[in-house]
């Protein structure tokens, strides 16, 4: 006899919220299931039918997924208030949302999908899953700056980044591959060091890179790009 689906896995897996924001959901009284207010811990047994504010939520079957190229000044945010948020730029047919965040001064690649488990097993910093970048500063880069980069730098009340590779590739551009995701963390790690980042470009999530996707546009993953990311996360 079937056990059911955790609540909070059953909204993830309809797109709605990763599992930790579905439980927020629950708390929030803004769940029900066949009418009546769900609790922390609740099971979905096939028939159930399950809302979040009203609106009866079904598990998704189809993943999607994308690699988009965001422009600067687009916020990764699912909030329709703001004028500038990703999912009115993209205006794509089905619900989706931005995997992690880039933020409103950077551009380069950013995974957009309705797949909450996936969206959680990316953003997972002790998954520490690579991110690279390719960062322009306002002066010349010294070989002190990259040794210091690599080596782990405080920030965000002391808090020292973790090591990571860095190469410089002009006399004011380097390549940084990152395992964690800070707020602003590359921004700051060069303020540390009296750089300002003039320009902040991601080319690589995991194994999905930009290459030539043009600014503004999306394209979906292929079937070997989706296979090697579901094997590397262990979905």
């Amino acid at each position: 006899m079937s056990e059911g689906v955790r609540l909070n896995k059953f909204i993830s897996e309809a797109g709605v919220a990763s599992r930790r924001a579905a439980d927020r959901m629950v708390e929030d009284g803004r769940v029900t299931i066949n009418g009546r207010r769900a609790v922390l811990g609740d099971r979905i047994m096939d028939g159930d039918k399950v809302a979040v504010d009203g609106k009866l939520i079904s598990k998704v079957e189809e993943d999607i997924i994308l690699a988009f190229h965001k422009p600067r000044g687009i916020t990764c945010t699912s909030n329709l208030d703001d004028p500038d948020n990703i999912i009115d730029f993209i205006g794509y047919p089905k619900r989706i949302y931005s995997i992690g965040r880039l933020d409103k001064d950077s551009e380069g690649l950013i995974l957009m999908t309705n797949n909450g488990e996936l969206a959680n097993s990316i953003m997972r910093s002790r998954g520490e899953h690579e991110k690279e970048y390719i960062v322009t500063v306002n002066r010349s880069i010294t070989p002190e700056f990259i040794k210091g980069m690599s080596n782990g730098v405080p920030i965000l009340d002391g808090k020292i980044t973790k090591r990571c590779f860095v190469e410089q590739l002009t006399d004011r551009e380097f390549r940084i591959i990152l395992k964690q995701g800070l707020n602003r963390q590359i921004r700051r790690m060069c303020e540390h060091f009296g750089y300002d980042v003039t320009r902040l470009v991601r080319i690589r999530v995991m194994n999905i890179r930009l290459g030539k996707l043009k600014e503004g546009r999306y394209r979906d993953l292929s079937k070997d790009e989706r296979n090697e990311l579901f094997l590397e996360l262990g979905l």
